[in-house]
């Protein structure tokens, strides 16, 4: 018998308390999806806001502190038990592949999380719009800058960036099941979220939150911002997060992990 590492315990773990709470209380599931838009938007929104400043008194500093500002996301979205897409990509193929989870049940999981970190992404950030940092257009330009540059990326790149971003936020979650020191935790989960923010990889329920205040701050007057850019960058965004979480990080290491050697994880 091969033997199962700390580590894939937990995430068999997990995968059972996601079905089990999506076959019991749908709507409970679709609202801790939503939670994590929530906080994406918190911490998105912050970001832009200390950016901003940062830029008004540092000019090219603003892109440092966004990115660790948005790094707190993860923290949030970990701490508080919220379903976020993007690790879901992660756990559900490992199920999968571990036959943990049927594909059909995975699909559901991970569409029904996608669908409602939409579903939150849109209200919070239009939310978020009527609150005094946000009213005034001409103020966020670095946030519309920044949202109009995402939005003009070509194919390839965002599906590489992607499958990069996806690939720091899984280890961002495998590491923190790995560490017992709640500070240990924080602190590596915001130093690895830091790689993807700052670098400007792409990450597709991050968008969510990221297009909609920028839509609503703009008031839809953004040129760059049609349906079929913003379909482009999230369709591929989607794939290359696939790519990079559920297939580099998940498939690859439950595969290292189905061995009879004592060398797991």
């Amino acid at each position: 018998m091969n033997p199962i590492s700390p580590l894939f315990e937990k995430i068999d773990l997990s995968i059972e308390k996601k079905m089990d709470l999506i076959e019991h209380s749908y709507l409970r599931y679709a609202v801790r999806a939503m939670l994590a838009c929530l906080f994406l938007t918190l911490g998105t929104g912050i970001a832009f806001a200390v950016a901003i400043k940062a830029e008004h008194l540092a000019p090219g500093s603003g892109k440092f502190f966004y990115a660790f500002m948005f790094s707190w996301s993860l923290v949030m979205i970990l701490y508080m038990n919220a379903e976020l897409g993007t690790s879901n990509m992660l756990y559900m193929t490992v199920g999968v592949y571990r036959k943990r989870i049927g594909i059909g049940n995975a699909a559901k999981i991970l569409f029904s999380c996608i669908l409602f970190n939409l579903i939150g992404g849109v209200i919070f950030a239009y939310l978020m719009s009527l609150t005094g940092p946000f009213l005034d257009m001409h103020a966020n330009q670095y946030l519309i800058d920044s949202i109009s540059s995402k939005l003009d990326k070509p194919t390839l790149q965002i599906l590489v960036e992607a499958m990069f971003a996806n690939i720091v936020v899984n280890i961002a979650v495998l590491a923190s099941m790995r560490m017992k020191d709640d500070a240990g935790k924080v602190m590596a989960i915001v130093f690895i979220i830091f790689i993807f923010a700052f670098l400007g990889y792409e990450h597709v329920i991050a968008n969510f939150p990221a297009f909609s205040l920028a839509f609503f701050i703009s008031k839809g007057t953004m040129a760059s911002m049609t349906v079929g850019s913003v379909a482009h960058n999230l369709i591929f965004a989607f794939i290359g997060n696939y790519i990079g979480g559920g297939l580099v990080m998940g498939l690859v290491y439950a595969w290292l992990n189905n061995s009879k050697s004592r060398y797991v994880d």
